[in-house]
């Protein structure tokens, strides 16, 4: 399993590695520009006395600056050219 696992990453061409590497990093830069927070809503149990249950829910909202998904953005494009380049 480990010699199968081996053969398969040196088959791998690193320039493909990049040009998949740097379309993902473009796709979440977008993604992070366009959509700039989400939020999570977390369930808390207060009161669990037998057959009645009291819950609490609470929403923790995450952000982020579209600077960091431009950012990821040019960096990704920057890896995508760099991997689309030919071999040496």
């Amino acid at each position: 399993m480990a010699v199968e696992l081996q053969l398969r990453f040196r088959k791998t061409n690193p320039l493909k590695i990049m040009k998949t590497l740097g379309l993902i990093l473009l796709v979440v830069g977008i993604i992070m520009t366009v959509f700039t927070g989400f939020t999570l809503m977390t369930k808390e149990k207060v009161v669990d006395l037998g057959a009645i249950e009291i819950n609490k829910t609470e929403k923790t909202p995450i952000y982020w600056s579209p600077i960091t998904g431009g950012v990821l953005a040019v960096v990704g494009v920057i890896v995508l050219l760099v991997g689309s380049k030919k071999k040496f």
